[in-house]
């Protein structure tokens, strides 16, 4: 009884009301929100008026994969390559300690070719540059070694670097036509190198009426994948259209038509 009163002399005399009192009374009561439930698609809880749909994860087929520790980094940080480092006034280039022609392929090759997922100078350089000067005076001792390079270079291929998808297909180029009868031996492998160019056979860079500098750098993704897809119809002899056909279905031939 004694509250009641307290309470109603209050309401007959608002001013004689404490200031939190007046504040709380003059503030709008809370609408209570119905919360939201997140839910799989397809499910039970999906179909009830206050659940969120979570949608699918993405699928990540253009993200890059981390890279890890190269065997070739490790045997260079060793010093077992016979190379070095010479600087010239066009530039850098490798200065080979002994004779290239010399040298164990099949031991060298493919630590070159692992070297291709390595984005860090001097590694890189090394690498590239070591390769292109091996498959240029190779000659006949590329071709033993051609089932070694298959895993670096799908390695290096499936990082999904722009960068080093650039790098590695300018190598197959150069694989192609670096000895006889490498293009017709590369086919069986093509299920394993193929599919990640499948994926970015369509990424060119749209730079509406400006200068796509890229092209002329040779750095457009679209057209390497392009030119490297002809080298292997090229050289890769009377089966290698179907396979290529095959992992990428898109390819038109540059021989039939």
């Amino acid at each position: 009884m004694v509250a009641e009163k307290e309470t109603l002399s209050l309401n007959k005399c608002p001013d004689k009301m404490p200031k939190r009192t007046k504040l709380l009374a003059q503030q709008p009561l809370p609408v209570h929100q119905p919360h939201s439930l997140v839910s799989e698609g397809f499910t039970v809880k999906a179909m009830m008026k206050n659940s969120v749909v979570r949608g699918p994860p993405v699928a990540g087929a253009f993200k890059e994969r981390p890279t890890k520790p190269t065997a070739f980094r490790k045997f260079y940080e060793r010093g077992d390559f016979p190379v070095a480092l010479e600087h010239d006034s066009k530039g850098n280039k490798i200065a080979w300690k002994v004779e290239i022609e010399k040298l164990d392929y099949h031991h060298y090759l493919p630590l070159f070719f692992d070297g291709l997922c390595e984005m860090t100078f001097p590694y890189e350089f090394f690498a590239r540059q070591g390769i292109h000067d091996m498959l240029e005076h190779g000659g006949s001792k590329i071709l033993p070694v051609l089932p070694q390079l298959i895993i670096p270079i799908k390695n290096a291929l499936n990082l999904r670097n722009r960068q080093v998808i650039c790098v590695t297909l300018k190598v197959l180029q150069h694989l192609v036509v670096s000895a006889e009868m490498v293009g017709k031996a590369l086919v069986p492998y093509y299920r394993q190198i193929l599919p990640v160019l499948n994926i970015f056979k369509n990424m060119n860079v749209n730079s509406g009426d400006g200068i796509d500098y890229s092209q002329q750098k040779r750095e457009n993704v679209g057209d390497l994948i392009q030119e490297t897809l002809e080298a292997f119809e090229r050289y890769g002899g009377e089966n290698a259209f179907i396979n290529i056909k095959y992992v990428i279905p898109t390819y038109e031939s540059c021989l039939l038509n």
